[in-house]
């Protein structure tokens, strides 16, 4: 029996159950198979790519061709999970045409279910645009890392009533324009959870505290595979780095004492045939 893909719809009703989402980002076929098989509803193709996969500094560089591509990786790799694709910098700032056009090929080349941006209020009549288009949207505020720069690195945001208060209006003025979620990343735990009850559709924390309708954690943090350093908001639930240096070590061991391959890793001619090869090798 073919397993149904979870939509937007069905995130959005999990809110509604009472239940939380767990969300996760996804860059490749295998990874995305592990994550659908374990139940992790929502993956994102994030451009956290840039750091954790490709080695920059910040998020700023990855291209949409690059998500496009680690974006139908991730979607050939699974059956059931919705799969939502970043927007990356400058791809949709310039005009709502730009917006349009770029979320669409996410759409129809990388297979997505959605597209993720960041932004507030200014940004809501390009969510309003893409919505209408058929692009289902997530949102993204507090710290937005495409603003790296001009907000002073990756600090907490809304730590100010005034800012709170201003947070909060971006985060309806989203649902407004028809965002089926937002994204709320390094937001003091008491205005995210003001935040999260105001809203009929889901909010998905990061650094946010317990009381956001869902988590989103970067897969190289939560497994231990990014080790530049380890944000103060993840919990490392493996340290898969550490064990595979460790395996490679015993790799290259075995292989310099000769102990692998082995018998049960090796193929070899039949003693008829060694004979044989034998015989022809002292004639040619």
């Amino acid at each position: 029996m073919k397993t149904i893909r979870l939509s937007t719809r069905d995130i959005v009703a999990m809110k509604a159950r009472g239940e939380r989402v767990a969300a996760l980002t996804c860059y490749d076929y295998t990874g995305a198979q592990m994550l659908d098989a374990a139940g992790v509803p929502l993956l994102l193709v994030g451009d956290t790519l840039g750091m954790v996969v490709q080695g920059e500094d910040t998020t700023l560089p990855v291209t949409l061709d690059q998500i496009i591509y680690h974006a139908r990786l991730v979607v050939r790799g699974t059956q059931r999970a919705l799969v939502i694709g970043d927007m990356p910098f400058m791809s949709y700032q310039a005009s709502a045409d730009d917006a349009v056009r770029n979320a669409g090929r996410l759409m129809a080349e990388g297979r997505v279910g959605a597209v993720k941006v960041e932004g507030g209020a200014e940004i809501a009549p390009l969510v309003k645009r893409m919505v209408k288009s058929g692009i289902p949207v997530c949102g993204h505020l507090g710290f937005t890392p495409q603003s790296v720069h001009s907000l002073g690195g990756a600090r907490v945001q809304a730590k100010e009533p005034t800012a709170a208060v201003s947070l909060l209006d971006d985060a309806l003025a989203l649902q407004e324009a028809g965002a089926f979620a937002v994204v709320l990343e390094l937001v003091p735990a008491t205005v995210a959870e003001e935040v999260s009850k105001r809203l009929t559709i889901p909010t998905i924390g990061i650094g946010s505290g317990p009381r956001c309708d869902g988590e989103i954690q970067v897969f190289h943090d939560v497994f231990g595979l990014y080790t530049d350093f380890q944000p103060r908001h993840t919990r490392r639930y493996l340290n898969v780095a550490q064990d595979i240096a460790a395996a490679a070590k015993r790799y290259v061991a075995d292989v310099g004492a000769r102990q692998f391959p082995g018998p049960e890793q090796t193929s070899d001619l039949t003693p008829a045939s060694k004979d044989s090869f034998k015989s022809l090798l002292a004639t040619h």
